[in-house]
């Protein structure tokens, strides 16, 4: 039997005392119930103690402030906090299965969720952060380790300036993201899961990692494999379009402008993080491409491996000739080879969540 939410006199006060609480699953960083308070459903988060607990909670309780502004609504109600135990009751919506067609509306919801914050709100949230200098050596590091730094069949004096060229176009690359412009209000793991099927539209859960920045950032979740999750997939191009399509249209009816730029510098940022290729309780404790050439692991619906490669056809898709990260494009799509030649039994992302 789970132990009962924890109520103080403040909540108590405030809402009344929970009856027939019940332990959800979570993640190892929070304890969540399902419980009634005069009659009515509500969800009781609690964010047990560990490393940046009440950073976590700072950011959950803003966040959730913050998107209460966006009407239809994209995130449950805060009904109640207590900072000192760190607690959140939140209105329970319910648990429908996703649509086949789920992530358009994902996209469309995503669109309005981010549309919540502008430049007043700067400072309300951490500022997004994106890959480093260090990340680009890792990945650099594994390229060299897969034999493919460019072209083989490309002379090694010309290989060698076309080596330096694609770090400069990372380093840019690195540079570009850390000041790309916007505001918009980030959830931070916007994975399937954390997304929430209601009669009245998706709503997001589990803000604990919300940030302020480019929306893009997080539409390319979409089209990268979903990064950050246990549950990655790669849905079909014709439902990819038109999720991608729901989200620019949900910005620009929101905002009254439209999505600046492509999804280029996103996708090609997530690739560089080796960190995206492990769960959050192992993110920053070693440099997880250098594991890659001895061995594979699973998280959720797929391996390592099966995220990568995944990772560098799309990149190497969308950097073109001319593009500003051509030849990292031909770096990404000489790694995929490489990776598929000397793992042939590698399979494509799941088009379906489970």
């Amino acid at each position: 039997m789970s132990s009962p939410p924890p109520f103080g006199e403040k909540l108590r006060a405030e809402l009344g005392s929970p009856r027939r609480a019940r332990g959800l699953d979570s993640s190892p960083r929070s304890r969540v119930w399902r419980a009634e308070l005069s009659g009515t459903p509500v969800v009781v988060k609690q964010l047990i103690e560990g490393p940046e607990a009440a950073g976590r909670y700072a950011r959950e309780v803003t966040a959730l402030r913050l998107a209460s502004r966006v009407d239809p609504p994209v995130a449950p109600r805060l009904l109640g906090t207590d900072p000192d135990e760190r607690v959140l009751v939140l209105e329970d919506l319910g648990d429908q299965p996703p649509a086949d067609d789920w992530v358009i509306g994902y996209a469309e919801a995503l669109a309005r969720l981010h549309a919540a914050t502008g430049p007043d709100d700067i400072g309300l949230l951490p500022a997004w952060s994106g890959p480093t200098r260090e990340d680009i050596d890792s990945f650099l590091g594994f390229a060299q380790t897969l034999g493919r730094t460019v072209p083989t069949a490309v002379p090694t004096a010309v290989r060698t300036e076309l080596d330096a060229t694609v770090r400069t176009e990372l380093d840019d690359l690195v540079n570009r993201l850390a000041h790309a412009p916007g505001h918009a209000l980030l959830h931070g793991d916007p994975c399937p899961g954390n997304d929430i099927h209601t009669g009245s539209g998706v709503r997001f859960i589990d803000f604990e990692q919300a940030a302020l920045g480019n929306g893009l950032m997080e539409l390319a979740y979409l089209r990268i494999g979903f990064p950050t999750c246990w549950c990655a997939t790669a849905p079909a191009q014709p439902l990819l379009a038109a999720a991608e399509a729901a989200y620019r249209t949900a910005w620009r009816q929101a905002t009254g402008a439209d999505v600046q730029d492509d999804l280029t510098d996103a996708c090609a940022g997530w690739l560089l993080r080796g960190d995206a290729l492990v769960e959050r309780a192992h993110r920053g404790t070693a440099d997880h491409l250098s594991k890659l050439p001895h061995g594979d692991w699973r998280w959720g619906t797929a391996t390592a491996r099966q995220r990568l490669v995944h990772r560098l056809g799309i990149v190497g898709e969308m950097t073109t000739s001319g593009s500003e990260l051509e030849h990292l494009g031909r770096l990404a799509m000489a790694m995929r080879g490489a990776m598929l030649t000397r793992w042939p039994a590698l399979e494509p992302l799941p088009s379906r969540r489970p």
